[in-house]
This record gives C-alpha cells, structure tokens and sequence, in this order.
C-alpha cells in the first residue's frame, strides 16, 4: 500500500459548540438559534448510532478504514457519517464529497438516505454526489476525451453480446496467427491421431477452452492496469520457470488479450475496464489531477471488499489533496473481507482490503463495527461458529501456523479474524437482536430433496400461523436450478406427493429468478418519446395514453375515442365541445409533455419523463441508468431519431436489467407472508425473519472443482483458472506489504496454480454461506437431505450426497438444535 498513514483526531459533538470554534487560533463565539439547532440535530444523529458507526461520523480527515461484520449497519452509518461530514465542513458544489459503491441499487439506495440525514439537520441536499466506480470513472474521462481517448461521440460501450462475439473473432484470429502452438493444444496430453477426436478438439477449443481462457485472462488483467504488452512481459518472464506448462498458458493469454484489444480499436468499442483506465490516464495529466482534487474534499466508499486494484488507485487519487500531494488522502474504506463472494467471477480480491485495514491498523486508523443488531443471539453465535471451524479446518489442510507470523498466515484463511457481537443493553436503533422464533436455530436431515419442501412449507405454515405481526421469509439456494426445482414442486405438490399447498394458507411463493426481470421502463421510455416525435400518430398517441392509466396517472377511460382523432384531442378548437374531466386530465398531461419536447434539451428528456411518471427511486436510478446507456450509443448523432433507434432495439432485442434500490428490494422480497426463492449471491444486502437454507450437501458448497470431460485431453485442469491464478500471483507479490518485497517472487507451477484456483473457490463459496446464515432475523433452517441429485440438471436423479463438512460440526455443537424428524 502506497498511501502514507496519520492518526486522525476524532470529532466529539459533545465537547465541541460548533467546528469552527474548535480550529486553531479560533476565538469560541457564542452560537446563534440556528447554529444551535443544527448542532442538536447533528448530536441526535450521532447519538442514534452505534460505537463503530460513530467513529466514522466523528471522522475529521485522512484515511479510515471500517471493518463491518454483517448486521452492523455500514450503509445506515456511512450514510449519516457523510451527511455530518458535509456539515461540519461546509461542503458544496465545488468543493464535494464523493460516495463511491460497488452497484447502482446501493448507490440509489445511499443516495436517498444521505439526502434524509441532511434533511435533518435542515440543510440543503448538495455537497456530494453518489456514484457507481465506472460511473465515476465515466465521468472524468469524458470530461477530458483529449487527455482519456475517450471519445463518446466516436467510441461505443461494448455490450455483452458484441463483447462475446469479439472474443469468438479474438480466437479465431489467434488460432490463424498461432498455428504451431494451437497444433500443440489439439494433441493435448496424448493424441492419436484419430480424425474424429481432432475434429471434436477443435471444437471444444474454439468454442470453450480458448473463449473462456481469453474472457478470463483479459479481465483479469485489464481491471488490473496490465497492458497486453505487460501481460506479454509477465508472459516471457514466467518462461522456464513454470517446468509443467507445456502449452505457454500466460502467452496464449497474452495473444488473445492482444487480438482483442486490436478488435476493440478497430471498432471504436470501449469496455468498463476501459473507463477506469482512461479515468487513470486523465488523472495522470498534473493539472486535470489538480482540478478534480481540488473539487473533491474526499472519498467514501462502500463494499470496499469488491474492488479490485485499479478502482482502489483511482479512488486514492481523487481522495488526496491537490495542494499537498504527499499528504494522507481523505479516504474511507467500509467493507467485510468475510463477504467477498464475488472473487471467483471478478478481478475482486478481499486480499486488498485486508491490507488497507492491516495499514491503517497500524496507525490506529481502524475501525472495527463488530456489533450487529440484525439477528438473535443463537443465529450470531452459529455464523461465528462457522468462521472459526472453516478457518481450523482450512488451516490443519494447508498446514497454516498462526503462530508464526500470524497477520501473514491469517491472510491466507477464507476468513478475517472478526467475530460478530450483539448489540450494546439501550441500543439506539430499533428491534436490536430480536427475540427467537422457536429455538432461533433448527438443523435437519431430510429423506430426500422432496421432504426437504415437504418440511419447510409445513414450517413456513406455522410460523405465519403462530403471530398476526407482519413477518416475511426465503429460501436461500446455491444456484437458480434449485430455485425452479422448488417452485414446481411447491405448484404441484400432489403431482410429487407431497403436502404443502401454502395458497390455502395465504402463502405466496416468489421465485426471483423465474419473475419477470424485463423493467418496464425502456418500454416505456419508447412509448413517450415515440409520442414526442409524432404526437398525431393515432398508435402513439393510443400506447402513450396507455402508459398514463397503468401508472394511474388519469382516469381510465375509452383510449380509442381519444386516439381517432389526435388534433381534436390535443387541440381542441373553440367550437368543440367541452372535454369532459377525464378527457381534460388526459389532455392537460399530454400537452405537457409536449411542452418538455420544445423547451427541454434531449439529454434531459430522460429524467424529465421520469418524473412526470412518478416513478420510485428504483425506477428513477433505472432511468438515470437506461439515459446513460442512450447517451454512450448516441453521442455520433445526437438527435431524435437516433435515440428512438438505439431505445428500440433495447426494447426488442435484450433483456435491460433494472435497478433495485434496497428500499425496492424490500418491497419485493420481504413481503409479509411471502416465501421468497432467491440465491444466496442475490440475498446480500437484504433480510428475513426466517430463513431456509436446503440442500446444503458437500457438491454444493463447498463444491467439486473439476475438469468437464470435454477439455479433459488438456490434462487435469482448466486454462482459464490457472492463468486467472497465476496473473493474481504476479499482482499479490507486487501489491504486498513492504517486508514481503525483498522475497524473491517464483510462478506457481500448473498443478499449484489449480491448487490456488480451487482454495479460492473453497474459500468463497464458505464465505457464500456465511453470508447467507446472516440473513436470518428470528430463525435460521438449515437441512441436507440424506438423497439429493449430483446434479441439478436432473433434480430426479437421487443418490446418497454427503452434506457440506461444516453442517456435522455446527450439529455437534448445538445438538439441541437438531430437529428429529420422528418428532415432527
């Protein structure tokens, strides 16, 4: 870590009248009725919150790092930490705080929480804005296209799907460029010969092996700062240290990475690696640094364990102060290295963190929200019997010895060393550590996967049975094919034998994978701008007025009398006669909307149809969403017509995904006497009273890392992963502590590269389920069924599966809490 460490002062509202009094050489004035206000409100928000919550709002500058176990109320607290912070230092326009997060939910949702904290303290909502990184990023490079070559008027974001057929080309022309090395990838560990076999090879390596490799490898390295020429370097470095590579997996890497790039500038696209990089490039040039420095007095980031090291470099720029580069940056990192579970699949790393907070440990710059209110006692004390048992268990495998050289070992645990703790006796925050429905922990173990449903609708049934309040419920599940798996059996529990037909109980059951994820909004969006661009279109004017009455925004009425005659409607002459209410409400909105069309740029239209749609803050942040993305395709021709083509073929050619803030989220997940089916990836973030967590077998988590036999010829492991494992190597001995640097730093072989690849999914995947444990308020159901399927994609195969290693011990440690079935 490059950032330099002071210890910071900490801020007391309790000793202090007003911030300015308290600044060297001030002269203590007395406070006016206003002053006074205020300072009482900014007293109350500190006093509602908890002890680690209040070390960020007592924060005054310089770095702070901020450990927060799941349930402490990181968002709650960083979102009135910035709220103080923007009063105490008269933050504005041009002097602002910058809150960064991980995605566009989180940042919708801290947005609307920032703006109520300042509406408290009866100030006006600016000083600060709320950002995704690539937004952020977005927004430098676009602002400097000189200094980024981010040209938005010529460049294009690349979508998934162009992004996948450049790596389908990206291979291909690799494959014509490398005849020699992709020779020796279709012999594989043994050939003989046969024309079928080369054929199939062919096959799997041009479709899968060499696609995924290249998908791997250059977003790995790209979102690392690498450079296909540095990817070649590290390529050419490895050569002849790495005796079992028979094929030059880093240069295979480092050719596809290369074609790519060429593909990518051929075509004008950019990708959202590329936003961080040219926002880097931008900040590198002394005077644009010093004009974004200057207007931002510092950098709060949330989920600070997702982040890889190119985002962390951007943020540690932006957070230092344009007339003292050398000083601190004025920075906060809040996050839980315990919930990374996004590192299998992201260039993410919780390494990184855990080295921020180990730095500003040192300095005492640490602070530690270990206390959580979300759950009872006994789900608490469960979720840190699995992080202690997991890390026992990882470190008796790996041979790890705390003992020497403890912090250095720890590191390599799935785990960082922090226990979650109740809530303090007169907790400020509400309904802390609530009391347990029954035991508050209850383990089973099913005949089969059908008893498993069979047994958590009999439970759900009574649990909304036994209480009138509002209480909501999920069944937490690894993958979507369980999901859907539960969901036809809950639909059709006579067809599989079973009882549970909770619609006689006023149950609904939501699958969230199978609910309908196509947002309305792009639909919408193309009604009114198509309405815009030819209101005397009788079928514009006919979907537009459509969009009015689902959104109750006018009466409903007989659209295709309105609609025969568009001028008449819209403009009614003097011999007309009179419009009756209804028809008069519908009028009035139409020709507003008309009115934004002349008197609002295009850009704004946008957020303008939003509001006059009154959407909710998740449709709002959909729609800031759905602009951006019309802005990045139409920058070459900024006009009408080319925003109704690019809106078009979102509407009829993909799915837009939505953005749900956490308030939206709750809405829709945790209605009460709801039985939300969602993964345990999609429940970060949210809570239930109960929680189910089925089908924890050992081939679920911690899960087989294995080889498809398609791409078995290879050898005994996968191209991608271990390149993934190797280019991580290079990056985590360059990023490592000081004392660490005079090591000499040596390329895994193959065989450990796939050793690492697979501990970091062993690892992620524990931390998965504890993430999932912790969503649980009242009671947490936890089952293996004895029979279960190998695999999901054929749920009636059963067979003995033996359950996740962690699930006898959390048995044998609370035996109370095993639920015979022959007392059911």
């Amino acid at each position: 870590m490059t950032a330099r460490f002071r210890p910071c002062p900490r801020f007391n509202l309790t000793m202090s009248k007003d911030f300015d009094n308290n600044l060297p050489g001030s002269v203590a004035e007395p406070l006016t009725p206003f002053a006074q206000k205020r300072q009482e409100a900014e007293q109350r928000i500190r006093d509602g919150l908890r002890p680690g919550q209040q070390q960020m709002a007592d924060w005054l500058g310089g770095p702070l790092a901020v450990s927060a176990v799941p349930g402490a109320g990181k968002s709650k607290g960083m979102a009135d930490a910035a709220a103080l912070a923007i009063a105490r230092f008269k933050l504005h326009y041009l002097n602002h705080l910058v809150v960064v997060t991980f995605t566009r939910s989180a940042a919708a949702n801290l947005k609307l929480k920032i703006r109520a904290a300042l509406r408290q303290l009866a100030m006006p909502q600016i000083g600060f804005t709320v950002n995704t990184l690539h937004g952020l990023a977005l927004a430098i490079a676009s602002r400097h296209p000189e200094l980024s070559g981010l040209d938005l008027e010529q460049m294009t974001l690349v979508t998934p799907t162009q992004s996948n057929r450049l790596i389908i080309q990206s291979v291909e022309r690799w494959i014509a460029a490398n005849p020699q090395r992709y020779q020796i990838l279709i012999e594989g560990c043994q050939f003989d010969g046969e024309e079928t076999e080369r054929l199939r090879r062919q096959s799997v390596l041009r479709t899968d092996v060499l696609p995924q490799l290249a998908q791997t490898a250059i977003h790995e390295a790209k979102s690392s700062g690498l450079l296909p020429k540095d990817l070649w370097q590290i390529a050419m470095e490895s050569e002849g240290q790495i005796p079992d590579d028979q094929y030059g997996i880093l240069a295979i890497a480092a050719g596809l990475y290369e074609q790519y790039e060429t593909l990518m500038r051929s075509r004008q696209f950019i990708d959202y690696d590329d936003m961080i990089l040219s926002a880097l490039r931008v900040l590198e040039n002394q005077s644009a640094c010093y004009l974004w420095q200057k207007q931002v007095f510092a950098v709060f980031e949330d989920e600070a364990q997702d982040s890889s090291p190119l985002q962390t470099q951007l943020l540690e720029i932006l957070a230092r102060k344009c007339d003292d580069p050398d000083a601190p940056p004025n920075l906060i990192r809040v996050g839980d290295p315990n919930q990374a579970i996004n590192s299998t699949f992201t260039p993410a790393d919780p390494i990184y963190f855990r080295r921020f907070c180990e730095a500003c440990d040192r300095e005492n710059l640490l602070a530690t929200m270990d206390r959580a209110g979300r759950s009872t006692r006994i789900i608490i004390n469960a979720a840190n019997f699995v992080l202690s048992w997991v890390n026992r268990h990882y470190a008796q495998q790996h041979h790890i010895t705390p003992e020497i050289e403890p912090k250095r070992h720890q590191a390599k645990l799935p785990f960082r060393l922090q226990n979650i703790r109740t809530v303090e006796t007169g907790d400020p925050q509400p309904d802390a550590n609530p009391p347990h429905t029954g035991g508050g922990l209850e383990m089973y173990q099913p005949r089969d996967i059908y008893h498993s449903i069979e047994l958590i609708a009999r439970r759900a049934v009574q649990l909304f049975s036994e209480t009138t309040e509002e209480r909501s419920a999920a069944i937490l599940v690894r993958e979507n094919r369980q999901g859907r798996f539960i969901q036809e059996v809950m639909s059709n529990p006579k067809l599989y034998g079973i009882e549970c037909e909770l619609n006689k109980y006023g149950i609904e059951v939501f699958d969230v994978s199978a609910s309908d994820r196509r947002s309305q909004v792009p639909a919408e969006m193309l009604a009114l701008l198509q309405f815009l661009d030819r209101p005397h279109s009788p079928d514009y004017l006919k979907t537009v007025l459509r969009v009015l009455v689902d959104r109750n925004l006018i009466p409903s009425q007989d659209l295709n009398a309105l609609t025969s005659f568009p001028e008449q409607f819209l403009y009614p002459g003097p011999l007309e006669p009179p419009q009756p209410p209804a028809v008069l409400q519908a009028r009035r909105f139409c020709a507003s909307l008309l009115t934004s069309r002349i008197e609002l740029p295009l850009y704004q239209l946008i957020s303008f149809l939003a509001l006059a749609l009154h959407y909710d803050a998740s449709e709002l942040a959909t729609a800031d969403k759905l602009g951006d993305r019309l802005a990045q395709q139409t920058a070459g021709n900024p006009s009408m017509s080319g925003i109704l083509t690019v809106l078009n073929e979102i509407v009829t050619s993909e799915r837009f995904e939505p953005v749900d803030t956490e308030d939206n989220a709750e809405k829709i997940y945790t209605r009460p006497r709801q039985l939300t089916i969602v993964t345990m990836h999609k429940a970060k973030g949210l809570d239930w009273d109960y929680v189910f967590i089925p089908f924890l077998h050992e081939n679920m988590i911690p899960g087989k890392f294995w080889v498809p036999p398609p791409a078995q010829f290879l050898g005994e492991y996968t191209l991608s992963e271990v390149a993934r494992a190797q280019i991580r190597a290079h990056l985590h001995h360059q990023s490592a502590p000081q004392s660490w640097e005079n090591e000499p730093f040596q390329f895994p072989s193959i065989a450990d590269s796939w050793k690492q690849a697979e501990d970091l999914k062993i690892a992620e995947e524990y931390r998965l389920l504890y993430v999932a444990m912790t969503r649980a308020k009242r009671l947490l159901w936890i089952s293996a069924a004895k029979q279960a399927p190998f695999t999901w994609s054929k749920p009636a195969n059963l067979q003995d599966i033996p359950p996740c290693p962690v699930l006898p011990a959390l048995m044998e440690a609370y035996p109370d809490e095993v639920v015979e079935l022959s007392d059911i």
